[in-house]
Parts: C-alpha cells; sequence; structure tokens
C-alpha cells in the first residue's frame, strides 16, 4: 500500500525532479518505509511505499520489467499474485521478489489491459509504456483505491491524493462550483469531479490511456450488475452455504502479509464476522473500537456506544482488544488534520473513522474492515422499501431521487447559495446525474425485485464508493493498509447473484402494503432495519451469537445531534455565525 504520483508533459518538457520529490513528500504518511522516483523525457513518477507484502529492497518502485519498456507506479494489494505467478512463469517470466507489485507488471506486460478483469484485489496504478511513449492510469473494480487527475493542453498530472496534485506549477487552486450542488443535494458527488476546478477522480472499474502527444482513450473494464440468476428454485440453504464459504475464502486471501494484521470489532456482525474468521487464523488477533462518551446524549444515542457488545465478541474470539473512548470536543481538535487528509466531501459523519485507524495503527500496519456488506446483501431495508412499487422506471427515479436527497431538498436549494453562485449553478439538473447512475443497467422491463437491484447497484457505485474513499484517505492518513474482505471479486459476483428475496425478509407483504396504500403499517416497515441482509444472517450464525446476527442495523456515529446543542455548541457558533468565514463567498449568511 502507497501513495503515488506523476506527471506527463504532452510538449516534450522534462520531468522535474525537484516537483516529483515534492509530490512525493506531500504523500509520505502514504508510504513512510521509502521513495522512489523515476523519469524518461517528458514522464514522471513518484512514489511512497508502505511494505506490507516482501519487506525486502525487492518491493521498492517505481518497478520496470527486464527489458526495460514497462514501469509501474503502484498503490494496493493483489490477494491472487501467489495464483497468477506460476502462469506468468509458465510463460517465461521470471521474478526476483516475493511481492504482488512484481505480479502486477509482469501481468500488465503480459496480458495488457486484459490482466485487469483477472486481479482480485484493490489497486490504483499508472504504467508508462517506454516504447510506445503511452501511459495508463487504473483502479480497481471498486474503488478502494482513489487515483486523482488534472489533464489540460500542456499534460496530465495524477496522484493518490489532490494535495500532491496542487504542487504542480500549472494547478489554480478554485471550487468547483457545480460539485458543491451536487455535494448539498447528495451528501456525495456521483460523477467524476471533485470540490477542486478541473481535478477529476479517475472513475472505479476504468482505465485512461494517455499517449505523450495529448491523445486519450478511457474506458471501464468492470461493473456491478446485480440480476436475479433464475435459480429461485435452489435451496436458500445453498446460497447460505455458498455465502459462508466465500466469506470464508475472502477473509483468508486478505490475510496476506509480512506485518501485524488487525481487525476493526465493533458490536455489528459484519465486523464481528471477519474478526471471528480472522482469529481461528492469527491467535490473539489485534481488534479495536472506539466507543462514544454519551452522558450528555439522549434518545436514539443512547445506543450509539457498542463498546460491550464489541467487549463481548472480543472475550468469545480471544482477541488483543482496545478500544478509545470519543468525546464531544473531539470533533473539534482533529478538524484541521481530518479536513486536510479527506480533501474532498463525502458522504457523513467520519471523524469517528480517522480515531479509530489512529487507534489500530499503534498496534498493526493493515487492518480488517466490515464495508460492504450492508451494499452486497441490502442491508439498508428503508430505503428500498420505498420504491419497490413504481408505475415506471420515471416513478421509480422519482422516488428514489427524493430520499437520496440527504442534505438540502430541490425545493429550497436554490437559496442557501450566493445568488451569483446559483446563477451559475442551476442548469446543472442534479437528478439526471441521478438518473445517469441508474440507467447504465436498467433492464427492459422492471419487477420489484428489480428496483431493488437497481437501488442496490446505485448504493454501490455512490454511497460505497464515498465510504471507501473515506476509509482510504483517514486509514493512510495513519499509515494504515484498510481491507474490505467483502469486496472479493469471488463473493461480490456470487452476491450479486443471489435473489433479492433472499436477501429481504418480507419484500411480498411490502409490494403488497405499497400497492394497496396502506398507511401506519407501511411507515412501520419504512423503520424495520434487521429486514435486510437474509442469507447473510443465516450464514454468519456459524460464526457469531444469535443476537449479534438477529439484531438491528446501527450504524457508527458519535452523538454528535446532543453534543452539537450542548458541549460543542460554542464551537459550531464560532463557525457557522462569523459573516467573514469563507463559507458565505458559496453560501447565503442568512
Amino acid at each position: 500500500m502507497c501513495g503515488i504520483a506523476g506527471i506527463l508533459s504532452f510538449d516534450g518538457e522534462p520531468a522535474s525532479p525537484t516537483l516529483l520529490r515534492r509530490m512525493a513528500e506531500v504523500l509520505r504518511h502514504r508510504g513512510p518505509d521509502s521513495e522512489g522516483l523515476f523519469a524518461d523525457g517528458g514522464l514522471g513518477f513518484a512514489h511512497r511505499r508502505l511494505s506490507i507484502v516482501d519487506l525486502s529492497p525487492g518491493g521498492h518502485q517505481p518497478m520496470t520489467t527486464p527489458d526495460g519498456r514497462f514501469t509501474i507506479n503502484y498503490n494496493g494489494e493483489l490477494y491472487n499474485h501467489r495464483e497468477l505467478r506460476p502462469l506468468l512463469e509458465a510463460r517465461g517470466h521470471k521474478f526476483h521478489s516475493d511481492c504482488d507489485t512484481e505480479v502486477a507488471l509482469h501481468a500488465l506486460a503480459e496480458w495488457g489491459e486484459a490482466a485487469l478483469p483477472r486481479f482480485n484485489g484493490m489497486f490504483a496504478f499508472a504504467l508508462w509504456d517506454k516504447r510506445e511513449r503511452r501511459l495508463l492510469l487504473a483502479r480497481d473494480r471498486y474503488g478502494i483505491k482513489p487515483l486523482y487527475y488534472r489533464r489540460d493542453a500542456r499534460g496530465i498530472v495524477f496522484a493518490s491524493e489532490v494535495k500532491a496534485i496542487r504542487l504542480h506549477p500549472a494547478f489554480a487552486l478554485a471550487v468547483d462550483e457545480g460539485t458543491l450542488l451536487e455535494y448539498f443535494t447528495f451528501q456525495n458527488v456521483l460523477t467524476d469531479r471533485t470540490l477542486f476546478a478541473d481535478v477529476h477522480l479517475l472513475p472505479a472499474g476504468s482505465v485512461l490511456s494517455v499517449d505523450a502527444d495529448g491523445s486519450a482513450r478511457a474506458d471501464a473494464y468492470w461493473d456491478f450488475r446485480f440480476a436475479e440468476d433464475g435459480s429461485n428454485a435452489v435451496d436458500a440453504a445453498e446460497y447460505v452455504e455458498e455465502t459462508d464459504r466465500l466469506l470464508r475464502q475472502a477473509v483468508k486471501r486478505q490475510l496476506m502479509a509480512d506485518v501485524p494484521v488487525g481487525a476493526y470489532l465493533s458490536g455489528g456482525m459484519d465486523s464481528g464476522a471477519i474478526t471471528a474468521i480472522a482469529a481461528k487464523e492469527i491467535p490473539h488477533l489485534t481488534s479495536v473500537t472506539v466507543g462514544f462518551d454519551l452522558s450528555s446524549a439522549s434518545g436514539l444515542e443512547l445506543g450509539f456506544d457498542e463498546r460491550a457488545r464489541a467487549e463481548r465478541l472480543s472475550y468469545a474470539f480471544q482477541t488483543e482488544h482496545y478500544e478509545s473512548v470519543l468525546k464531544a470536543g473531539d470533533l473539534e481538535r482533529v478538524m484541521p488534520n481530518l479536513i486536510w487528509h479527506l480533501e474532498d466531501l463525502r458522504v457523513g459523519q467520519c471523524y469517528p473513522n480517522y480515531y479509530a485507524a489512529k487507534l489500530a495503527s499503534r498496534f498493526c500496519k493493515v487492518v480488517l474492515a466490515g464495508t460492504g456488506g450492508d451494499e452486497l446483501f441490502a442491508g439498508y431495508p428503508w430505503r428500498y422499501y420505498r420504491a419497490v412499487s413504481n408505475t415506471d422506471f420515471d416513478d421509480y427515479v422519482e422516488k428514489y431521487y427524493k430520499f437520496w436527497q440527504r442534505l438540502v431538498p430541490n425545493k429550497v436549494i436554490h437559496r442557501l447559495f450566493q445568488p451569483a453562485i446559483w446563477e451559475r449553478v442551476k442548469d446543472k439538473l442534479t437528478i439526471d446525474i441521478f438518473k445517469g447512475v441508474l440507467r447504465r443497467h436498467a433492464p427492459e422491463a422492471f419487477t420489484p425485485e428489480t428496483y431493488v437491484n437497481q437501488s442496490l447497484y446505485f448504493e454501490c457505485k455512490a454511497f460505497l464508493h464515498g465510504l471507501l474513499l473515506v476509509e482510504d484517505k483517514l486509514s493512510m492518513a495513519h499509515s494504515l493498509e484498510n481491507r474490505v474482505p467483502f469486496l472479493d471479486n469471488d463473493l461480490v459476483d456470487f452476491a450479486m447473484r443471489v435473489p433479492v428475496r433472499a436477501k429481504l425478509r418480507d419484500l411480498g407483504e411490502v409490494i403488497r402494503i405499497n400497492e394497496n396504500e396502506v398507511r401506519g403499517k407501511k411507515d412501520l416497515f419504512l423503520e424495520r432495519t434487521n429486514d435486510g441482509k437474509i442469507v447473510l444472517r443465516e450464514a454468519l450464525k456459524r460464526h457469531l451469537p444469535a443476537d449479534y446476527v438477529d439484531g438491528v442495523k446501527q450504524g457508527f456515529s458519535g452523538p454528535d445531534a446532543s453534543w452539537f446543542r450542548g458541549e460543542s455548541m460554542a464551537y459550531v457558533k464560532r463557525l457557522l455565525l462569523d459573516p467573514k468565514a469563507r463559507l458565505y463567498e458559496f453560501l447565503r449568511y442568512d
């Protein structure tokens, strides 16, 4: 796991070693173990290494093939590199390390872009073809590892984080006002744009090929596709059995490391199951939990602290367990560092993740997380229940779009922006952006099941992607590699084929209630949080106590609603009530 950056000049101007060193240095937190530079005319690579697999100098980057043609600048892990190695050796490739980067390099040299579907892992990399004078940028299927770029008529500059791109002399710091509109609508950004004008995020599962003369080609090599596999007659027990087998296989794959590996352990079933499986492979596995001081909390927030439930699991699995407690004021203390690392606003509250990564990094260099289980196995039933019965696809889009206006509804958002800003963004229709995500895999005929699958697709492309970006930034802020076993290729491919009715408990009843507009009971279903992930719940009963598997969904959030009205009120007022705050260059003070 590493930090990568680079430049390619289209006018032949040699890559500046000084600039490359500065780009590497600003990414030091992503790779404190070593630094590497490479230059070939107008092409330059900068690399910071976090040594995880093969800690020897044999894993040093950038790495070049023996014939000198291909050079790779790589960030990630290939969990199947030991399976790919003998295939490449049979074709004459010789290896000089046990590093997965070397396997990725030789696979790309042998198969070109066709190697990407063979990769089971998380990655973002740049590959330079010296003979063809061509740069290839690529990102893993799911977008676990980020890769940003800025391209103009003079060249392209790319990096794991925007802060390295900002160092380029051609960069002009400005806010993308259209992206502000996206964020204040969805609490997320659904396009490839960022809050930085002219800086783009390479989409997950895609490649960007750029020639030294400036010509470019962008392609997607993979995408999510949720679809019934036609095997509804298959015994439900077989789905449970296969889910369990593939999850165990995924966790074991992702324990691959030559450094200490730990796990996040909340009171939920996803992280609990991953910890349970990993603990069977690693005696006294390190586990970490972050809890919250609830002395001033009220209402639903009283259930936010999961330390007791995590401790119970730690005792059952015999992990070496550590925990920390967040209090009112911890957000204020961490905010400057949080924003510097996060850079681009995505999804919701995330400062607890920063503290969790900080704690984990004291004891290990790799940590396993439960991200992805909800999005693959329908863990948010109250979302899907809102849009399972529709007159047509447009009706579905309208319903789901209204639900995903998470910050400011369309009908009042014009009142949020400064008039000059609104005048420039008012013609950008966020519903078209929303519909653009959904229509990519819209089937010809819709049923309630296909509407749910459309929702799962949207959430993997948008919500999950946002979570992954946050987790990458906040773990790498502490030189910690974050791994997500639920996003193993074999497990994902299987989960997308599992029938919706094997994921959602009472879909038939929800359909009947929606079609008959039974009020009251419909509202009751919208509040239910344990109707989802049924096949996964059954599989995880083999690893966890029943009350953990059958419990209600609980997010990882602090009691900010109480803190912001209490101990943190002075902080909130200081940020929002200063009319000279830069916030009001964009938003109306009133």
